[in-house]
């Protein structure tokens, strides 16, 4: 695959304890939480009904969305969008599941329809107002890296910036025996085809490098921070970013892109 490059405009990131990437830039600074942080995000971007309604899931990724178009200086309903997930809303995965078990006939319609796995998508393209194509990508470890592949695809092939949201849920019951995730956690990149003053530059490149991510996954406050998350395989790549905010030029990651493969990512000034 040839390099690909976009210029980074606006970060979005949520976790336990680090409700912002300012927060995150502190923590990996110099180790501190949020005191005060809220269990769950609360997106400002949904009517106040709907903001208590949504899963906790669909929260995090929609909070994150705004907040990397609000970084960017961009409108929302302009951008076309990856929402990558590895597995969706494990918590209501595991109540489909019961139910179908015991009482199919009492199966919750509200429920039912946020089990897809596009429903984040689905309310940020209402929320937002956006008419611009969605994508909703599921690739268990992976995830990260070929959501990051998709909208770095859609920018060579000519879109002018790409949303790009990533986000996990805890799992529950038998599912999390089989699929295991920890906390929440979901981070978003609005990426560009223009450079921008001050903006870092992320190059990506697909390899064989499979030792090599395991090494790379290893370290990092956030990747320690939030290891046991379904989401934790992005976070070294923002933890470099969080270095190269803080001190200049980062040195960027290596992420699983699947069996065999692995993608590099290096931040650039």
């Amino acid at each position: 695959m040839s390099t690909l490059r976009a210029t980074i405009d606006g970060i979005g990131f949520w976790a336990p304890g680090l409700p912002s990437w300012d927060a995150a830039l502190r923590h990996v600074r110099d180790g501190t939480l949020v005191a005060d942080a809220p269990a769950r995000p609360s997106p400002q971007l949904l009517a106040p009904n709907e903001r208590r309604r949504a899963p906790e899931t669909v929260a995090v990724a929609l909070d994150v969305a705004l907040a990397a178009c609000t970084a960017a200086g961009r409108e929302p309903a302009a951008l076309p969008s990856v929402f990558a997930s590895a597995h969706g809303d494990m918590t209501i995965t595991d109540y489909m599941c019961a139910t179908l078990a015991s009482e199919p006939r009492s199966i919750s319609p509200t429920r039912f329809h946020n089990s897809v796995h596009n429903a984040a998508a689905g309310y940020w393209t209402i929320g937002a107002g956006a008419m611009q194509p969605a994508t909703a990508i599921s690739a268990g470890t992976a995830t990260f890296a070929q959501g990051l592949i998709e909208a770095l695809v859609q920018l060579a092939a000519g879109a002018d910036a790409v949303l790009l949201v990533a986000y996990d849920g805890p799992s529950v019951g038998p599912v999390a025996q089989v699929s295991p995730s920890v906390g929440l956690l979901g981070a978003a990149l609005v990426l560009s085809r223009h450079a921008r003053e001050g903006a870092p530059v992320l190059s990506a490149e697909l390899g064989a490098a499979v030792e090599a991510v395991a090494d790379a996954t290893a370290a990092g406050a956030l990747a320690r921070h939030a290891a046991g998350n379904a989401m934790a395989p992005m976070l070294p790549l923002f933890d470099a970013l969080a270095r190269a905010d803080a001190r200049g030029p980062g040195d960027g990651a290596i992420l699983s892109a699947g069996p065999g493969r692995a993608l590099t990512v290096r931040i650039h000034r």
